[in-house]
């Protein structure tokens, strides 16, 4: 049977349909912001353009640094990023050592890497260097300095740069063996001591690109005093609470050493609420990461992606609540899906 001509479509009869219909819909995916993939404008020297005279020019009091102590230039040449003009030369091992405020040495990586030398039967990374009062630095060259001792070598092969500053970018340039967080935290801490030593008056806000993070620079001061402290427990923390200071050097180390020893007398609680989990028969390596995710005041506040973005609080008002939480903490109130879910989002020392 034919309806009238003045009847409506059933798919419009009412709203209800109107939604049925939405929903059969397809959806239009989000477009993606892509990155593009043309190569960057062509910038450096040519090729012919690299080779540079070593007497003249910028590198002039740098040669004869080489030669002072003992040195032979090989060569000269711009870099090919920048055009910064650069010396390779052959330098006395003796007259080479690594920056004082480095990683500390690891033996096995020195061994592994004196046996690759010597079963390749060739040294070929030069290590990078810069003048210092008693010969050179190199902020990344510790491990291949130390292999070449072993092997009894004369001499070392290295880039020497100008620019003294450059000792202090040791998180961009070490690639010989990759930092955990022990050890970064280790070397910010160490390069903040030498440099409020050399530039009192400077701010540490003023040095946010050497230190990469505030928060090396308050776990540093944590592993100095306990080598074996678990700071990526409580790095999640202070990625939302730290930020670089606007004191002077000086200042800003007193105020970081302040907060490592409540940091750390916080933790001396955690110790003690984990023996008494393992006590009560919990065996699992995340039982500390349970306890300082549960203490944690800024747990449920998302991670912002601009380093300069306010905290959500202070760092003296989150050591204050963690150690008021931490006190009032109960072991028997972990259970085992709360390790487990601890497991699946814990951060490693890497």
């Amino acid at each position: 049977m034919r309806l009238p001509a003045h009847t409506p479509p059933v798919e419009s009869r009412g709203p209800r349909s109107h939604m049925a219909a939405a929903k059969k819909a397809p959806r239009k995916a989000p477009t993606k912001a892509t990155r593009s993939r043309r190569p960057a404008a062509a910038r450096g020297p040519e090729p012919r353009e690299s080779v540079i005279d070593p007497t003249r020019g910028e590198v002039s009091d740098l040669v004869a640094q080489v030669q002072r102590h003992g040195g032979a230039v090989v060569g000269a040449y711009r870099d090919p990023f920048a055009g910064q003009m650069l010396v390779l030369a052959s330098l006395p091992l003796k007259k080479v050592a690594a920056t004082p405020f480095q990683r500390d040495l690891s033996k096995t990586h020195a061994t592994r890497l004196a046996d690759a030398i010597g079963a390749a039967g060739l040294f070929l990374d030069p290590v990078i260097a810069v003048p210092s009062r008693d010969g050179f630095w190199s902020p990344n060259g510790r491990h291949r300095l130390e292999a070449a001792r072993r092997l009894g070598m004369r001499s070392v092969t290295a880039l020497l740069v100008p620019d003294e500053k450059l000792a202090f970018r040791i998180l961009a340039l070490n690639t010989e063996k990759a930092h955990n967080l022990r050890d970064r935290s280790l070397e910010v801490i160490r390069m903040a001591r030498q440099l409020a030593k050399e530039q009192p008056r400077s701010k540490e806000t003023e040095h946010a690109v050497t230190f990469d993070s505030p928060v090396f620079l308050t776990l540093g001061n944590a592993y100095e005093q306990r080598s074996r402290f678990a700071g990526s427990s409580y790095q999640s923390v202070l990625n939302k609470v730290d930020r670089f200071l606007d004191s002077t050097l000086p200042a800003a180390l007193r105020q970081r050493e302040q907060w490592a020893v409540r940091i750390m007398d916080i933790d001396d609680r955690v110790a003690a609420h984990v023996k008494t989990m393992q006590a009560m028969g919990m065996k699992s390596p995340y039982l500390r990461a349970v306890v300082v995710a549960r203490i944690n005041p800024v747990r449920f506040v998302p991670p912002s992606r601009k380093k300069d973005a306010a905290p959500p609080m202070s760092m003296a008002e989150a050591l204050t609540k963690m150690a008021a939480n931490v006190r009032k903490f109960d072991p028997k109130s972990v259970r085992p899906g709360d390790l487990a879910l601890v497991a699946a989002i814990a951060p490693s020392e890497s």
